[in-house]
């Protein structure tokens, strides 16, 4: 783990403190300017100056070339004045040598809902200015991954961000204005994670100083675990670029496809949804859904939405369309089985997992997961249970609650292992809902039971029935 806060530091080498005064002395302190800005980027030794003195020598010009060839410089393996410019530049400080998207080993968050929290502002910039900056610089990641971000004003978060100076508690202290802009450190508990800006720059909204909001949407690349491109479009590319558009400010398909990589598709919206819309027009034999006996055979959240099957369709009801829209479980999923037994959503693995008899199945949008199904049996249920009647996934407490007839059992999702003491009946703990269970999902905190064509909306924190409904009332009907 010292290799990664090693790869995150983000400081530029400074010029000699020497006054230039003449070609020697020029060239000296060009050198030095090569040494360090080789050493700290490209993995050169820095013992090895007086390779760098000679500078016809194949480790300092292999370096060169390597350091050319990768921020777009013609290769030429010399300190011409090109070259020489760039090294002056500012700059993210993670080394250009390693992964080409990623850091090695891959660190990525195991969940897609993070928080952040502002620690210390700059006094550049009002506070809604910064504000507004660091949530622009998470949308430009929200937008392309199922990541979301929330802002908390105590406590700990996964993301801190503070703007300091020179030596501020990590080792790894700033220089001044015009060299080294930030710093962040890839995904993991404790510091990692964290963005520090150098508050001697000077911050500003648009490019008149230094942008705020190209180094933070930077900076929480690193953050979510992306290393640095070698393409001078990305922003993603060590080298900051003032002349970037910002309006309107688009992620490179190079940044897209690295963070991508990481955490996947970002979750179904109204401008993007999973899968085709067209629903399936209502023919005789097929559920209606606004049928007072109507019941469901299982239900799901998926991605913020809401699934409810019957027989081989489904009702598919997002919160931003009010009429649900009606499918075939074979246009989504063409091996699935019809008439579910039960579904549940995993949340922090963004995975759907549906019950048929004695198998299950786990889907992850529109694609069923290779290595399915398999027996339900392998969750750790007992012989003699042969199907699920109903599942649901508590988020929050990391626990998922199997009903089988008038008990259920309950699976801790952290030690992928079924809790002793199961099973229980359901009357006892969930009192007021009726013992058969056929379909349950979570929200707003509370969990939703459906027997037949009731449903019961359930207080788990009072243990109580609060509302008694038709079941599908959440089909505006």
């Amino acid at each position: 783990m010292m290799c990664l806060t090693f790869l995150v530091l983000l400081c530029l080498p400074v010029c000699s403190a020497y006054p230039l005064s003449g070609a020697a002395k020029e060239e000296d302190s060009n050198m030095d300017l090569a040494q360090q800005y080789l050493g700290k980027y490209y993995n050169l030794k820095t013992d090895t100056k007086q390779f760098v003195r000679r500078k016809d020598s194949n480790l300092i010009v292999k370096n060169i070339q390597g350091m050319q060839k990768l921020l777009g410089l013609e290769v030429t393996g010399k300190l011409d004045s090109d070259t020489l410019e760039v090294m002056r530049q500012p700059r993210c400080g993670v080394p250009d040598v390693g992964h080409f998207n990623t850091f090695p080993g891959m660190p990525k968050w195991r969940k897609t809902h993070l928080t952040y929290r502002i620690m210390k502002y700059t006094t550049d910039l009002p506070r809604n200015a910064v504000d507004s900056a660091i949530e622009k610089a998470l949308k430009v990641w929200e937008e392309v991954t199922p990541l979301t971000f929330s802002r908390l004003y105590e406590g700990e978060a996964d993301i801190l961000i503070s703007f300091v100076v020179k030596e501020h508690g990590d080792f790894y202290s700033f220089d001044g204005p015009g060299y080294s802009l930030a710093h962040a450190y890839p995904p993991g508990p404790g510091f990692y994670g964290d963005i520090h800006f150098d508050d001697d720059e000077n911050w500003t909204e648009d490019t008149s100083g230094t942008n705020l909001f190209l180094v933070a949407a930077h900076e929480l690349g690193h953050s979510l675990g992306l290393f640095h491109s070698a393409n001078p479009e990305a922003l993603m590319h060590p080298v900051y670029n003032s002349f970037t558009d910002l309006n309107p400010f688009r992620l490179s398909q190079d940044d897209v496809n690295g963070i991508q990589s990481l955490y996947g598709l970002p979750r179904a919206s109204p401008e993007e949804p999973l899968v085709p819309t067209k629903s399936v027009p209502s023919v005789p034999g097929t559920p209606a859904k606004c049928d007072t006996a109507l019941s469901f055979d299982a239900i799901s959240t998926l991605r913020g939405e809401y699934l409810f099957f019957k027989d081989g369709y489904f009702w598919r009801k997002s919160n931003w369309n009010l009429e649900p829209e009606f499918h075939l479980v074979s246009t989504f999923w063409p091996s699935l089985p019809s008439y579910l037994d039960a579904a549940y959503e995993d949340n922090s693995r963004d995975i759907v997992f549906v019950f048929k008899g004695n198998e299950l199945w786990a889907i992850r949008g529109n694609e069923v997961q290779a290595g399915y199904p398999r027996g339900i049996h392998t969750l750790g249920f007992p012989p003699a249970v042969k199907k699920i009647d109903a599942a649901v996934s508590d988020k929050e407490k990391k626990k998922t609650y199997f009903f089988v007839e008038e008990k259920y059992w309950r699976f801790d999702e952290n030690s992928q292992s079924m809790e002793q003491g199961f099973p229980r009946l359901t009357a006892d703990d969930f009192p007021g809902v009726k013992p058969k269970v056929d379909a349950v999902f979570q929200a707003f905190g509370f969990f939703y039971f459906f027997s037949g064509s009731s449903q019961f909306e359930f207080d788990p924190n009072a243990k109580m029935v609060t509302h008694i409904l038709k079941s599908n009332s959440w089909l505006h009907c």
